[in-house]
């Protein structure tokens, strides 16, 4: 809308007020330029983090404009690049330096994380080999006159066992996106770099299947500490521990999955989980909360669950989703284990009763209708059906047939799936937790064939670095940030599952 006009001088303050910016943008990009966004490209598209090996085990995002030819060094988060040089992190620094590959630092770094994973166990070396990765173009190399310019993905580490790989490199993220005092951050852009209370749980659930159990504690030690006097959790914290204000309400689902995890570490390490006595202080807060909560037909009340999204938005808005109920139940089931197995018979009992309950409501209203995401005949199917059998629940005939039902409604053009059925979001863009979940639920429930296709998958969308990404588009490239925690947790334990049997909470 034109007013008249301009001033007499206009011009000459516009033009002093550009050339300002312009001065200003420029000392932005010379102080920030490592983190800066590259040109032409969304600012999340590094296709992974470089680190050192050495505490506070920082990690920062390889420009993408680097990726090209870039390879991490044999189990390591040191990044070779293209002209032989060396991007890591130094033993005790927190940014990312570049340095000549006979520099004494990058044998330290690559010492180090090497010793860390050799601390635990790393799964899939006995399984069967992936197929090999095909080349494909990274989001942003991108040539001025033509098409996506072709970045070859580097070989994979030279390490024995054919998925051991994928599973070294997702350890080592996991340990990246960890920080000191134990919060497990979702990845390390924008608005993922926060932890969820309910990626946080499978990271400890993750670390402690492999064995490194200083960092499961150390992550658990962090949701013991956060965790509210009435039991729940903040929708997700920042890395300092303090809750994120934005008016995300508390979602009742972190609660079963930090009780699942909590109880998980403990059937792997007794030993270690009496000698954190913050524990059982967590199971007590969470599990009375989630078994006062349970309203008189069994079920809980509403709540936000991993979709993060109001349940006025569901299909039967004053019910709460099976993305609810599956981890309330597993929750309760683990909590009262837990006590059992510590010598507290009242609080077993309280909690198993509830479970019972919520069991009972969950055959009743869910199971005739073959298990879709709200109570309602025709109601849509997604992921959080693979919540109520293994690990998380007993094996059910009905139920592994409503997470082959979801899978197939689910599947996309490009061999991933959606988060559910009718997806409001991008329907041509795979999400790879939800392939993990399914992953999960196959190994875990004895069809292997189906978990090893589904690691196949991921193991073919990986990064360029061989990272993995939280989205995949339809062309097969990363189409979100890299790594998710989540989805590193979730292969680790799919990895585990297929080389033995995960324990399930007793029903």
């Amino acid at each position: 809308m034109n007013d008249g006009p301009a001033p007499r001088g206009h011009g000459r303050l516009l033009r002093v007020s550009r050339t300002a910016v312009l001065l200003l943008v420029a000392a932005l990009v010379a102080m920030c330029g490592a983190t800066m966004p590259q040109r032409g490209g969304p600012p999340w598209a590094s296709p992974g983090l470089v680190g050192g090996g050495g505490w506070p085990f920082a990690g920062e995002p390889l420009p993408p404009a680097d990726a090209d030819g870039a390879a991490y060094l044999p189990g390591s988060s040191a990044v070779r690049l293209r002209d032989g040089r060396v991007r890591l992190v130094p033993l005790g620094g927190e940014r990312a330096i570049t340095v000549a590959a006979h520099d004494p630092r990058v044998a330290a770094a690559v010492r180090s994380d090497q010793a860390w994973l050799a601390r635990g166990t790393v799964p899939g070396a006995d399984l069967p080999a992936p197929p090999p990765p095909r080349p494909r173009p990274h989001p942003q190399a991108t040539s001025p006159v033509g098409p996506p310019v072709v970045s070859p993905r580097p070989e994979p580490v030279a390490v024995p066992g054919p998925y051991r790989d994928m599973a070294a490199r997702a350890l080592l993220d996991l340990r990246l996106l960890t920080r000191p005092n134990g919060a497990s951050l979702a990845s390390w852009y924008g608005a993922w770099r926060y932890s969820w209370p309910r990626d946080s749980a499978f990271a400890a659930a993750a670390f402690t299947a492999t064995g490194h159990r200083p960092e499961a504690r150390r992550v658990l030690r962090f949701l013991a500490g956060v965790q509210s006097a009435d039991g729940r959790w903040a929708a997700r914290y920042h890395a300092d521990g303090s809750a994120v204000t934005d008016g995300r309400p508390p979602q009742s689902d972190a609660l079963g999955w930090v009780l699942w995890a909590t109880w998980f570490f403990r059937t792997q390490d007794p030993e270690a989980a009496a000698a954190t006595p913050e524990l059982w202080p967590l199971v007590r807060r969470a599990a009375d909360r989630l078994a006062r909560s349970l309203g008189r037909d069994g079920l809980p009340p509403p709540s936000p669950d991993y979709w993060e999204r109001s349940p006025g938005s569901e299909q039967v808005p004053d019910r709460a989703t099976l993305g609810v109920v599956g981890p309330v139940l597993a929750g309760l089931r683990a909590a009262a284990t837990f006590a059992r197995d510590t010598g507290r018979p009242a609080e077993a009992a309280r909690w198993r009763a509830a479970a019972q309950r919520l069991a009972g409501a969950t055959a009743r209203d869910f199971a005739p209708l073959g298990y879709p995401r709200s109570p309602l005949r025709g109601g849509w199917m997604d992921t959080s059906v693979t919540f109520l059998g293994p690990p998380f629940g007993p094996p059910d005939p009905g139920v592994a047939e409503a997470c082959a039902r979801a899978a197939r409604k689910q599947a996309l053009p490009n061999g991933g799936v959606l988060p559910g059925e009718y997806w409001s979001g991008n329907k041509k863009i795979a999400w790879t937790p939800e392939m993990a979940l399914f992953a999960l639920s196959a190994a875990a429930s004895g069809r292997d064939g189906e978990a090893r296709s589904r690691l196949d998958w991921l193991a073919r969308h990986r990064t360029t670095l061989g990272v993995l990404p939280e989205k995949v588009d339809e062309n097969g490239r990363q189409a979100a940030v890299a790594p998710l925690g989540w989805t590193a947790s979730l292969v680790l334990l799919t990895l585990t599952a297929l080389e033995r049997p995960l324990p399930v909470p007793a029903p």
